[in-house]
């Protein structure tokens, strides 16, 4: 596995070799089609030009500098080397892992980034990464954290993924929004005990077992079926909008038809099942004739 970084773990007096690896592509938040902006006219990719309004004139990039706005139209300037003066440094090469904490006590909502952690290719090495992994596993601890790479600073936190351990990016406290606001509608809001046996009964039926393989996108399938159209001169043809039922305001009703649905998708699939064996099937009288 390719690494794109390589350092240790570090705790105590416990140094353990590891390398960073992403876990997803690197275009894995966008489509993995890209679009140029061009001219209608004549098909040319347009430029972006940095213009100056106040001179009227195209700026070179040597002319530009970082600014924040304090009031409107108001600036602080702020120079290259006043970012560099703080940026941290950290020629150590490690991620210090400050504590462990129960890992389904984190909610995934802090998390930004998965990366995996690989271990030292020498078996000698490789030894304290396996040990780590396994007290993780058993005792379902992760590991809080800490690193910097690049010259900024990262939390995150270490994980038990399988038999790999997987490094969090995450969030400062500061950047996730509170729940508190709607915690409170919720509380107001009061469920029938008929309707609650109803969803746990929708729940129920369409109940499976998680399957990365169904992490599929339609709009990307779509997206490259066009394209291929296009580039064959095929003309797209537009897609028909379906007549949209009436809404049902009663939620009681509506989770009675939903449940309604569900039973009859899956009536065709117990019709299609072989027939039970010869004498397993209880004998119905004939019926008489008047």
């Amino acid at each position: 596995m390719r690494t794109i970084w390589n350092g240790s773990l570090t705790f105590g007096l416990v140094n353990i070799p590891v390398g960073m690896a992403l876990a997803t592509k690197p275009a894995a938040r966008q489509s993995d089609v890209s679009f140029r902006t061009l001219h209608r006219e004549c098909l040319t990719p347009i430029k972006q030009k940095r213009w100056c309004p106040t001179h009227e004139r195209e700026v070179e990039r040597d002319e530009l500098v970082k600014g924040w706005e304090v009031a409107k139209g108001e600036f602080v300037v702020v120079e290259d080397a006043d970012l560099e003066a703080i940026a941290q440094a950290d020629d150590s090469k490690s991620i210090e892992i400050t504590g462990f904490v129960a890992a389904e006590d984190v909610d995934p909502v802090f998390f930004d980034r998965t990366y995996y952690l690989a271990p030292a290719r020498e078996p000698a090495a490789r030894r304290p990464y396996v040990l780590l992994l396994r007290a993780m596993q058993e005792t379902g601890k992760a590991a809080l954290g800490r690193f910097v790479r690049q010259g900024t600073e990262h939390l995150c936190l270490i994980r038990a993924k399988g038999d790999t351990l997987a490094l969090e990016t995450m969030f400062l406290a500061e950047d996730v929004n509170s729940q508190a606001e709607i915690e409170e509608t919720v509380a107001e809001s009061k469920v029938k005990e008929a309707e609650l046996d109803l969803a746990r009964q929708v729940i129920d039926s369409l109940a499976a077992e998680f399957d990365p393989a169904d992490l599929t996108s339609e709009y990307r399938t779509d997206l490259r079926q066009m394209l291929e159209a296009k580039l064959t001169g095929q003309e797209i043809a537009r897609p028909v909008e379906a007549p949209t039922e009436a809404p049902v305001v009663d939620l009681l009703e509506a989770l009675k038809q939903s449940v309604a649905e569900v039973t009859e998708r899956k009536q065709p699939a117990k019709r299609g099942r072989a027939a039970p064996k010869s004498g397993s099937r209880k004998r119905v009288p004939a019926r008489k004739s008047a």
